[in-house]
């Protein structure tokens, strides 16, 4: 489950490549895109909340299943928004050519971006499983198929976000279930600096051709869905990652190369429609082939054409995506994604332990649908006053961007 990328970052309007065709991408906020954040991550918190014990939520489900089972491809929504995004901000100032301050200026950011709240709810949750491990009254510490270790060794590994890095499936891999996907993506990130100078160099092919390596790239993760009914596998996560992040910087570099005319925009907001039909349909098709399975993954190839499309027109399903509504849930997504498991799990460990609260009884059928509208509230009181502020902050301390000045030495002056 990944994490996901800044809602509001905006666009480095920086020159395109030498002997390229570009046309600038305008230097605002692409509001479809970050309403898009929300329903990625709805996806995901409804996926995780199927899980929640009861005759009530197992009724809502049922005839939901095919698209509420296969909520995992929210992440990988977010793992592509992720690398168009990145694109946008940041291809052009590290892709010409390698150079120390601009690099860490943006490792410095994404850092300030995704590792605040992270961290907060990491250790937070991190503490309510110490407590029910020392209270013994579970042999589980986590609502996990393996369990998580528990212990500073641990706790190290997740605040430094390396816990995904050798191991060959997520599960047990962090103390909140869906974090395992930012450990992923702090893997691209950090790669993202080699990456960017043969992106930038890519961006010479012809339009057709990096639409389909966009779509090319995420062929072997649908091609397994299709085949085996599941997208799990040994180091799955990895292939994931960096097909999805993929994915989105070629998407990035069509849209581009494209011209922003009436036309354009026209056929734009038709191919937006078609693919916001298409996911629902793929999803249903893949249930009816194989029930219980999940074989409408290979919806996943269409997703960078859906951002594609919405970053060209501000009509059809972009202007449902630029409501304040959707925009504003958009930027509290990463929050949503990270805080959402950890209520869920208090919830469910409740259910276990109190008489009052055990499925079906009066009281869990009342509370359980108001536990997902509390993960959207604590939500947003997370971004209002520790990611938002915690990255703001963070900016203002970017080491790249102060003066270290030694006897006879500026080291300003000495890196290109």
């Amino acid at each position: 489950m990944r994490r996901p990328e800044a809602a509001t970052e905006r666009s480095s309007a920086t020159a395109p490549a030498a002997g390229s065709v570009d046309v600038p991408v305008p230097r605002r906020e692409i509001r479809a895109r970050t309403g898009l954040r929300l329903f990625a991550a709805l996806w995901v918190v409804l996926f995780h909340f199927h899980f929640t014990p009861g005759a009530a939520v197992a009724a809502v489900y049922e005839p939901l299943a095919p698209f509420i089972g296969t909520g995992a491809l929210g992440v990988d929504l977010f793992f592509i928004l992720s690398g168009f995004v990145i694109a946008l901000t940041y291809l052009d100032r590290l892709g010409p050519r390698p150079r120390m301050r601009p690099t860490v200026s943006y490792l410095w950011a994404r850092m300030s971006r995704i590792w605040p709240v992270y961290a907060v709810v990491t250790t937070l949750f991190g503490a309510f499983v110490v407590t029910k491990m020392l209270a013994g009254t579970d042999s589980n510490v986590a609502f996990q198929p393996v369990q998580p270790e528990v212990s500073i060794a641990s706790w190290l590994e997740q605040m430094f976000m390396v816990q995904m890095w050798a191991r060959p499936s997520h599960d047990g891999a962090s103390w909140v279930g869906p974090a395992w996907s930012l450990s992923a993506e702090w893997l691209v990130y950090l790669l993202f600096p080699l990456f960017a100078w043969a992106f930038v160099r890519a961006a010479r092919l012809r339009r057709w051709v990096l639409a389909v390596a966009a779509v090319g790239v995420l062929l072997p993760m649908a091609w397994v869905s299709l085949r085996t009914g599941t997208p799990y596998f040994s180091f799955s996560w990895l292939v994931r990652v960096l097909g999805g992040f993929f994915s989105g910087v070629l998407a990035y570099l069509v849209v581009r190369r494209l011209p922003r005319t009436e036309r354009v925009r026209r056929w734009a907001t038709w191919v937006a429609w078609a693919a916001v039909l298409a996911i629902p349909v793929g999803l249903w098709l893949g249930a009816k082939v194989a029930p219980g399975e999940q074989r409408g993954g290979a919806v996943i190839v269409v997703f960078p054409v859906l951002i594609a499309a919405l970053a060209l027109t501000d009509r059809g399903p972009a202007r449902l995506l630029s409501t304040r509504w959707a925009v504003h849930g958009g930027r509290i997504s990463y929050s949503l994604y990270i805080v959402h498991i950890a209520l869920f799990e208090v919830f469910w460990t409740a259910m276990h332990r109190f008489g009052v609260l055990a499925a079906d009884t009066t009281l869990a059928t009342i509370a359980s649908p108001l536990v997902p509208l509390m993960a959207v509230l604590a939500a947003h009181l997370l971004w209002r006053y520790v990611e938002e502020p915690a990255r703001r902050r963070l900016r203002t301390l970017d080491p790249s961007a102060h003066r270290v000045v030694l006897p006879g030495f500026d080291v300003r002056k000495a890196t290109p």
